[in-house]
């Protein structure tokens, strides 16, 4: 599939959409933002939970959060960013973290992946700065997303009033 092509469609459906423009690009910043985590299992259902409680599209969080995954090839370097972000913001004083070594030509890959997410010491060890680092990193860009979202939403709800035949007359 056409990465560009799948990116304009998922565009066009948020152009669709029949709300006010702050509400369409709350709900695009939304799921831009929720995106960047790493909560992989729960994106949807925190864009879900953070849009009903700004009032903000909901539709358009889920779109922007399934629009993000065209980046999933790039998320493990992202990953990587927040996490060395989030650990020289956590550390006192602040130095960036040792190097991660994942083996990844090694048999038992998958298995310390598994024990990597089930043991709490390694997760907190990990997760918390990951974490951290990707509200930090997010912020801008979707506030960003914000921004462009409204401004292009205004000038196509424009355009397509100026285009809308004008209604006729109601004789009463």
């Amino acid at each position: 599939m056409n990465p560009h092509r799948w990116l304009h469609n998922h565009s066009l459906k948020l152009l669709a959409i029949r709300d006010t423009p702050e509400a369409i690009a709350g709900g695009v910043a939304i799921g831009i933002f929720i995106g960047f985590t790493p909560l992989v299992g729960l994106k949807t259902a925190l864009c879900i939970l953070f849009a009903w409680l700004t009032r903000s599209n909901i539709i358009a969080a889920v779109i922007a959060s399934a629009a993000h995954d065209i980046l999933i090839p790039l998320m493990p370097v992202i990953f990587l960013w927040e996490y060395d972000v989030g650990y020289w913001l956590l550390s006192q004083p602040h130095h960036w973290p040792p190097p991660l070594t994942f083996r990844h030509g090694e048999e038992h890959f998958w298995r310390h992946w598994i024990k990597f997410f089930t043991n709490w010491k390694t997760f907190s060890a990990i997760g918390k700065p990951t974490l951290i680092g990707s509200v930090v990193c997010a912020a801008p860009i979707s506030i960003l997303t914000y921004v462009l979202t409204k401004i292009l939403v205004v000038r196509h709800q424009r355009k397509k009033l100026r285009k809308a035949p004008l209604e006729p007359d109601n004789p009463s």
